[in-house]
């Protein structure tokens, strides 16, 4: 397994006060991260602060001069799929995608399935630059994603020993850890069990979990979003991303015209744009008007077209906080 040689750890230490504990199966947010804000773990009154060295950045993993196009994920978990978790992470990951220029390709929910997991990641792994999966690395009985991606690259599991440090350095400012049996203790360590040959990249001083990455491409997060969100943000200088001059541009211009009225407009606009590559979308707002959205990298084609539309189809561009305003509208009024 591949990462930094092991860097030393670091926490402000605290006196134990007497919180609740939380039950052991319901502690996986609080393990992964350093605590109930984004930089402490909370002991009561007290709050322990993180300060863990952050993993260097390693040579491009895709090889020299190239950078990640297309992009792909994997969500996994079965509570996604009986409806009881509601996913965020894929939206936040194809905002992230866009707003770096790569081409986000496929989102797939699958089960906790070994054989399902298997399957879609050798395959994404084979079509797509990028590739992240989200859940699954929890220390229960369901947490199958590091077990089954190891099996996927034909790798044994082994426990990570900086990993472990960390999840031990911070383990011992919860004075519920103390309360473990063995049986519960080694059910903890699962969550530092690794595929041997990957990556091993600590993102973040404040998080002891760290990003593992498979064949240079496939990238494993916890399914909890507030750390999704926090390490996929974090993973961003370790990636091969596009240079900024090829992230795409997206204009909004909205109309009070049915979108029956402006179709045949923009159905010859798209033709007219395609070789130039720039995608024309058309998104309804029921009783009120529509979007039309224009996405591309040359940037002065589709401010100069976006100009276009909104004499065509008598509208105008508004601003993506104004398109989000008008989202919360709706939700609010939907209640």
């Amino acid at each position: 397994m591949s990462s930094s040689p092991p860097p030393s750890a670091s926490a402000s230490s605290a006196s134990p006060s007497s919180p609740s504990s939380p039950t052991f199966s319901s502690a996986l947010g609080s393990q992964m991260s350093t605590g109930a804000s984004p930089t402490g773990a909370s002991l009561g009154s007290k709050e322990v602060t993180a300060n863990f060295a952050v993993s260097p950045i390693p040579k491009n993993p895709l090889g020299e001069g190239r950078h990640i196009k297309t992009a792909a994920a994997l969500i996994i978990g079965d509570e996604i799929l009986n409806g009881k978790t509601h996913d965020k992470n894929s939206n936040f990951f194809a905002r992230y995608c866009f707003e770096q220029g790569i081409e986000l390709k496929r989102i797939e929910v699958i089960a906790d399935d070994e054989a399902e997991i298997i399957e879609a990641s050798r395959r994404m792994v084979q079509n797509y630059d990028f590739v992240i999966t989200s859940g699954g690395i929890g220390p229960t009985h369901d947490d199958i994603t590091y077990a089954s991606l190891a099996k996927a690259f034909h790798q044994p599991l082994a426990h990570h020993p900086e990993c472990l440090s960390r999840m031990e350095e911070m383990m011992r400012h919860r004075p519920w850890a103390a309360t473990q049996n063995e049986q519960q203790r080694e059910a903890t360590r699962r969550m530092a069990l690794f595929p041997n040959a990957a990556e091993v990249l600590f993102i973040a001083k404040d998080i002891w979990v760290p990003v593992v990455r498979l064949e240079g491409k496939l990238c494993i997060f916890p399914g909890i979003p507030t750390l999704f969100q926090k390490m996929l943000t974090g993973l961003t200088p370790f990636l091969p991303l596009p240079p900024a001059s090829q992230r795409p541009l997206r204009l909004q211009i909205f109309t009070s015209r049915a979108e029956s009225m402006i179709a045949p407009y923009l159905t010859s606009l798209q033709a007219r744009l395609r070789p130039h590559g720039i995608q024309v979308g058309s998104y309804p707002v029921l009783g009120q008007g529509v979007y039309v959205s224009l996405i591309g990298s040359d940037r002065p084609r589709v401010e100069e077209t976006a100009r276009e539309v909104e004499a065509e189809v008598g509208g105008r561009v508004v601003s993506e906080e104004e398109v989000l305003k008008q989202r919360e509208q709706m939700k609010g009024s939907a209640k």
